[in-house]
């Protein structure tokens, strides 16, 4: 939290110090951040910065609208940008972080907005199906269709099922699913690649894999394996599971494989902080599929050592976990490597918490929902109905106005009439 400043005067509330070149972070990462927060209050019940994130939350959020579209953020909006402040307000409204006051929006319908927003955006025409990376015609990632902006979309969709109980939500998981097979940016291994071009079809798959796309996947895999109990979802969740210890646990520590290389460090900002939302995403894999549970703390435990040794005793982290000491990197902005570090510690208290798991509308959430949230409310003044008194004064104003129309037509005829 040493790296926000939004709540200090003239600073904009809920986003870290940027985009570059006035700072190192895009505005996606502070929702990113912010969900980490809900996890930290969640994780060890220290409430101290509860009422930031609160604030954050639905600052961000964009009245009236209410769906994470801020104006200042709109020219440069990507689907997931947009998502993972979705996928904030939905793990605020799972685990029963404090509900805003009544009179502003709700944890559970800001999910539903972002929901209500993305799902029209899903387009056949190109590809057969998926979602944009970029949501502007001008941003250059608008004809990539790319993995994160859809396991975005399947995670939300997959969560609101469980949560609501809704069928619909859990039939665009399947639809997402399958498109995602079908283009083959998951394959028969389960390595989920980044995505490919509308003007290809989606054929050329770019083959990188990056950790926030299985990550992301893979909780909304489990989650669905536990609202439907299937076979089908148990199978996806197992193949995720073991490709994805298999490529980014080398050893039993996390590595961003597609940028820790062994020789160096090529990730940018944004990659420095994948591996929280791994750590994150794989201790809820633990708790609503049990299978997984003994796998999933055994290696989150091996990666968290890591992830200790890698930090100073001022609670300075780096990025290499592998090291066994602190590496010194903290020229791409040290915000996501502090978060990752953070998330691996507080994970390590999965098991000590009074609830097993997400929670639902029948099982405690308090969240109050609006299945129409993210429509654009109508602004336009109503109009008072007209009487008889409002009737006969626009009668005798037309019958004036016509009559002073006459007169000033027929002084003009005259006026022609007698050549001047």
């Amino acid at each position: 939290m040493a790296y926000y400043h939004g709540d200090e005067y003239g600073q904009t509330i809920g986003i870290l110090p940027g985009p570059p070149p006035v700072g190192p972070y895009y505005w996606w990462e502070a929702g990113a951040m912010w969900g980490t927060m809900v996890d930290y209050w969640f994780y060890t019940g220290d409430d101290q910065f509860n009422n930031v994130t609160t604030e954050a939350l639905l600052f961000q959020a964009a009245a009236p609208q209410n769906s994470y579209q801020p104006i200042n953020w709109t020219a440069s909006l990507g689907n997931d940008d947009q998502a993972f402040w979705g996928m904030a307000a939905m793990l605020a409204a799972e685990v029963n972080f404090p509900n805003p006051p009544k009179d502003q929006p709700q944890w559970l319908a800001l999910a539903q907005a972002v929901f209500n927003t993305q799902a029209p955006r899903w387009e056949l025409e190109d590809c057969n199906g998926g979602l944009r990376w970029q949501i502007p015609r001008s941003n250059g990632g608008f004809n990539y269709k790319n993995s994160i902006a859809n396991v975005c979309f399947l995670n939300i969709a997959a969560r609101l099922a469980r949560y609501t109980n809704n069928e619909t939500y859990a039939q665009w998981v399947e639809t997402t699913w399958d498109w995602m097979e079908g283009v083959k940016y998951i394959d028969k291994s389960y390595n989920v690649f980044d995505g490919g071009h509308v003007e290809h079809n989606c054929t050329d798959i770019n083959p990188v894999q990056f950790s926030a796309n299985a990550a992301v996947l893979i909780h909304g895999a489990a989650i669905m394996y536990n609202h439907t109990n299937s076979q089908k979802w148990r199978t996806r969740v197992s193949g995720l599971l073991n490709r994805t210890i298999e490529h980014f646990f080398p050893n039993g520590i996390m590595v961003e494989r597609a940028c820790e290389l062994d020789d160096r460090v090529q990730c940018n900002v944004d990659q420095h902080s994948f591996k929280g939302y791994m750590h994150r995403a794989l201790a809820t894999v633990a708790l609503v599929a049990p299978f997984t549970h003994e796998n999933i703390t055994n290696v989150l435990r091996t990666s968290t050592q890591g992830a200790v040794k890698s930090c100073l005793s001022d609670g300075t982290c780096g990025f290499r976990w592998t090291t066994g000491n602190y590496d010194g990197d903290v020229g791409m902005g040290p915000a996501g490597q502090e978060m990752s570090a953070l998330a691996a510690l507080m994970t390590q208290l999965v098991d000590q918490q009074p609830v097993a798991g997400p929670l639902t509308n029948t099982t405690g959430g308090t969240s109050v929902g609006d299945p129409d949230a993210g429509s654009i409310p109508n602004t336009l003044p109503t109009l008072a109905p007209i009487t008889q008194a409002d009737r006969g004064g626009a009668g005798f104003l037309t019958a004036f106005v016509l009559t002073s129309l006459l007169g000033c037509l027929i002084w003009i005829s005259s006026e022609w009439a007698e050549g001047k």
